[in-house]
């Protein structure tokens, strides 16, 4: 078999790079897999077919010089594994394809909403579906505004992974977040967002279509937000809001706990996904609660639990490298198991040819 020769890039973050390549190792015998990291010592390097080097998104040269790997490796499929270099790959897409290499990412128009959390949230309310209520600020006499406590308080671009993320439960927290985050100085704006929903009713939901916009499936995790990996921030809910639950959680990005197709879910954000023209991956960011799924963010983008959903056979990545450049046929709704996923840390020990 010719293996398809797959790029996935920022494999050592943490974050969905890493998810990627793990997805696409459970499929080995199809790929010869290429890792590229900032970092030489990254821990995911052993494990791939070949590791090269990039600079980070944000180098000058870093479109040339990742072409120059696709063309003399002879790439056939590049993959992004973190946000900034989404942006860049997405910027330069045209570039990219025309150089042979399928590019497996959604639209231009829908990545730019989805990095705009605010532009996110008012396109779901034009489109009727629920979000939570919210605020861009960017001084801190707007903060009298806030009376829907308690908020969330996030960047209104980009993140990821719940960064720079806090809560607060009346306006003497906002004031003091607006000032230790810099409102008005280094710190243009955020976001405040309504909290909406207990842990408990936390999901994150993947809806996968092809880049042609045709529909392929979707599941869903519902998180355990009670162990110290998946927690960013937990604090006692000391508002009236009691339909709230005793503590108001903040997941940290690194997700696990209950994994199937959750219908009741997967469905009302397989409808969101259809409304907004979805082509590729989409993964929400979502409580539900009154039947209804609220949205608070959507990374048009593989998630943090790609490796967890290609455990139980929805394995995104492999679908859309089989579907467009292997011209197979892919069933939709297949079936796929369910189950629990925890996660744990892992170990990786690399010998020092010389300890300074």
């Amino acid at each position: 078999m010719n293996k398809k020769r797959i790029l996935i890039t920022a494999i050592g973050g943490g974050g969905h790079g890493d998810q990627v390549l793990k997805a696409l190792l459970m499929e080995r015998d199809r790929y010869e897999i290429i890792g590229a990291d900032a970092n030489p010592e990254c821990a995911q390097a052993s494990s791939v077919d070949q590791f090269v080097q990039l600079p980070f998104a944000s180098d000058v040269n870093y479109i040339e010089i990742l072409l120059d790997y696709c063309d003399r490796l002879k790439i056939d499929a590049l993959i992004h594994g973190c946000e900034p270099e989404l942006i860049l790959h997405n910027k330069y897409r045209k570039l990219i394809e025309d150089a042979g290499i399928f590019l497996p990412i959604n639209s231009s128009a829908l990545i730019e909403m989805c990095m705009n959390k605010a532009r996110t949230n008012s396109c779901l309310k034009d489109l009727g579906f629920p979000a939570p209520k919210y605020l861009n600020v960017t001084s801190e006499s707007e903060l009298t505004a806030i009376d829907w406590f308690p908020v969330v308080v996030k960047p209104a671009v980009g993140g990821g992974g719940s960064a720079n993320v806090f809560i607060a439960q009346d306006l003497k927290e906002l004031s003091g977040l607006a000032s230790y985050l810099g409102l008005g100085g280094m710190t243009k704006g955020f976001m405040i967002q309504e909290y909406i929903g207990t842990p408990e009713q936390e999901f994150t939901v993947g809806v996968l279509h092809d880049l042609d916009g045709q529909y392929i499936n979707s599941i869903a995790l519902r998180r355990h937000l009670k162990s110290g990996l998946s927690v960013r921030t937990s604090v006692a809910n000391r508002t009236e809001k009691k339909e709230l639950g005793d503590r108001l959680v903040i997941s940290s990005g690194v997700s696990q706990g209950d994994i199937g197709r959750f219908p009741e879910v997967t469905e009302q954000c397989r409808e969101i996904a259809d409304r907004l023209g979805s082509c590729g991956p989409l993964n929400f960011q979502c409580r539900f609660f009154e039947g209804k799924v609220h949205i608070f963010e959507i990374n048009p983008r593989f998630s943090g639990t790609t490796s967890l959903r290609a455990m139980v056979g929805l394995n995104e990545p492999d679908l859309l490298l089989r579907k467009h450049i292997m011209f197979e046929e892919i069933e939709t709704e297949f079936s796929y198991k369910e189950g629990t996923i925890l996660r744990s840390l892992v170990e990786n020990y690399n010998s020092l040819k010389e300890i300074a």
